[in-house]
């Protein structure tokens, strides 16, 4: 999506969620700022950029919001919901439109984007 994503973890074998969301952010946060105009993420800043909100900006959002999945049943649900929210959006026409996508991971194409570790 183009101003948030979606992200299905486990629970860490060290610290929590929280921990592993504030060391994702504070990664991807150095990352740019050190990769500067030459990121592939810089028509998406510019997006952000040019539809500031009031007060002062910020590239993530102070929280994240996290829902538990107790059940294969319900992990399938939202893996679904992830994989269809760029159709419902009209980003693309097929989940395996969407370049950040890991529909062809769960399609299991090598040629796949994003790489994932299936735990089940």
């Amino acid at each position: 999506m183009p101003e948030h994503f979606h992200l299905l973890i486990g629970e860490p074998k060290i610290g929590t969620p929280s921990t592993v969301l504030q060391v994702l952010k504070q990664s991807v946060s150095r990352n740019l700022r050190r990769r500067g105009r030459k990121s592939v993420l810089t028509a998406q800043l510019r997006l952000w950029q040019e539809s500031p909100k009031e007060g002062l900006r910020s590239f993530w959002q102070s929280r994240f919001y996290d829902f538990n999945v107790w059940s294969r049943k319900m992990k399938i649900e939202k893996l679904n919901y992830m994989h269809m929210n760029p159709v419902k959006r009209a980003l693309v026409t097929h989940p395996k439109d969407w370049r950040w996508s890991t529909y062809a991971s769960y399609q299991r194409q090598a040629d796949a984007l994003i790489q994932i570790d299936f735990v089940d």
